[in-house]
């Protein structure tokens, strides 16, 4: 067994300012990530390693010893109980207005420090680089990596706080937040390949979509946004982290564009302080949407949205009728595991009274009338895209049992993770077939929907999120999206 090599101890000190213990945390993590990619360094040029390599991250944790009430009306900011609380913290710099209300909160309702020091989670190595380090099979061919250096492990990164299923050892610390470090890491690695566009330019409010035609638009209202010099945004981004910036020229964008587009390309209307939005392209299907939001969750998000399109699934619907989601069936299965089927999906207030709003600002319907365009109903999502070619009388008889009013694949599995994750959700759909009634998506019968609709549903879809803007975040992070023993983080 080789001895272990790691950079001088740093002992663990007690804050009750918020900046300053954020700051401890930056130092620790620039300290010992910065010494691993010395470390490394060496490795990849031949030298020989005779202690193994390990750095580990910063941990901020709490104690209290009183089951004093704090503000019931919170939903985040402060511990359940008497005890001790702890989790590892990742990027600092990326995550230091979060950070800095979490601590802070946890400050203020407990009267009590709080302590930052060194953990004993081992950073991995591919983890102390910010992009995907190229690690070549024959960079140390006597020495393994894995002989030298911490790789990613997955007792680290799996998602059992988020799902309740954790198991403390008696006398370990509570978790303080839903996601470790080493998890957290692996998302801001994964958003950036499956997005193209890096982690620093995620926006607090996310739309998902299913069709290219929402991003098209969206990249052009966002390019008219920041050529015109609108002081609401900082800068337009783009895949490859190709960035204009306000009243920059867009032939002046730094950056360089993809060779090819990544998997589910992200574009970003960059605002101040992180509020403004994030428009995804999933693509079809629950995985894609479970893939993408397993990633977007550790961002912490105020709030995300799905925008896409669905098969009107009644008689009395219309193509390019609008459906706000107040139910989800779930027919997707890609979190049976992870969320039971007996965990009903709630409908979110908040999320609910922006889209009807943000529908009739932008249709100029009010009332009675607004019925004319929109239905507020059960949404199924469901596993097959060929699902009309199965046993029609089953499906029509299921769908029915459920009052489905319309069908999607990714809406159900997008509202499903914010739910797990405490993230406020809501679903606006456009109804662009209508199979069950002979209304089928080919070529040409849709292309006049297409024309008239796509730009309005973006218009509502972003009217609705300038809405949710305007919430205290205690009211838009909602208490129905917390459990029994919740973490005291956001």
């Amino acid at each position: 067994m080789l001895a272990v090599s790691s950079p001088p101890p740093i002992e663990t000190e007690r804050f009750r300012d918020a900046a300053a213990a954020v700051a401890r945390l930056e130092e620790i993590y620039e300290r010992n990530t910065a010494f691993l990619r010395q470390r490394f360094d060496a490795y990849a040029t031949g030298e020989p390693f005779d202690a193994r390599v390990r750095a580990t991250y910063p941990f901020v944790r709490i104690a209290t010893m009183t089951h004093a009430r704090v503000d019931s009306r919170l939903s985040y900011g402060f511990v359940y109980g008497p005890g001790v609380y702890e989790t590892t913290v990742t990027r600092p710099d990326l995550f230091r207005d979060y950070y800095t209300e979490q601590i802070r909160l946890l400050i203020d309702n407990h009267g009590v420090p709080v302590e930052v020091g060194e953990s004993r989670e081992a950073i991995p190595v591919h983890f102390a680089y910010r992009r995907d380090v190229s690690i070549a099979a024959d960079l140390s061919p006597t020495q393994p990596l894995r002989d030298v250096f911490d790789t990613p492990d997955l007792g680290a990164l799996d998602d059992a706080i988020v799902n309740g299923t954790l198991e403390r050892p008696d006398g370990a610390p509570a978790p303080l937040a839903l996601f470790r470090a080493a998890r957290v890491d692996y998302s801001l690695h994964r958003l950036h390949h499956y997005t193209g566009t890096d982690p620093e330019h995620f926006q607090n409010f996310v739309i998902f979509t299913n069709y290219q035609f929402y991003v098209d638009a969206f990249a052009r209202i966002s390019r008219e946004r920041v050529a015109r010099g609108d002081v609401r945004c900082d800068a337009f981004v783009e895949p490859g982290n190709l960035v204009t910036r306000r009243g920059q020229p867009e032939r002046g964008a730094a950056g360089r564009p993809p060779e090819r587009m990544p998997q589910m390309p992200a574009f970003h209307l960059v605002a101040p302080r992180n509020e403004g939005i994030t428009m995804i392209n999933i693509g079809t299907g629950p995985s894609n949407a479970r893939n993408i939001t397993d990633h977007v969750a550790v961002m912490r998000p105020h709030a995300w949205l799905m925008l896409g399109h669905c098969a009107g699934l009644r008689n009395s619907q219309k193509l390019g009728d609008y459906v706000l989601a107040h139910g989800y069936v779930r027919e997707d299965h890609v979190l049976d595991e992870e969320l039971p089927l007996s965990v009903p999906i709630p409908a979110l207030a908040e999320m609910q009274v922006a889209l009807e709003q943000a529908v009739g600002e932008v249709t100029g319907l009010t009332g009675f009338d607004l019925k004319r365009v929109m239905r507020t109903g059960t949404v199924a999502s469901v596993d097959n895209r060929n699902w009309e070619l199965g046993d029609q009388v089953a499906t029509i008889r299921r769908l029915s049992q459920s009052r489905a009013i319309a069908l999607d694949m990714e809406s159900a599995t997008i509202a499903a993770n914010g739910f797990r994750f405490r993230v406020p959700y809501g679903t606006l759909l456009c109804v662009s077939d209508k199979p069950m009634h002979g209304e089928i998506k080919l070529a040409g019968m849709a292309s006049e929907f297409y024309r008239q609709r796509v730009g309005q549903h973006l218009d509502i879809g972003l009217a609705a999120l300038e809405k949710l803007k305007a919430h205290e975040r205690e009211r838009l992070h909602s208490r129905k999206l917390r459990s029994f023993t919740e973490v005291a983080f956001q």
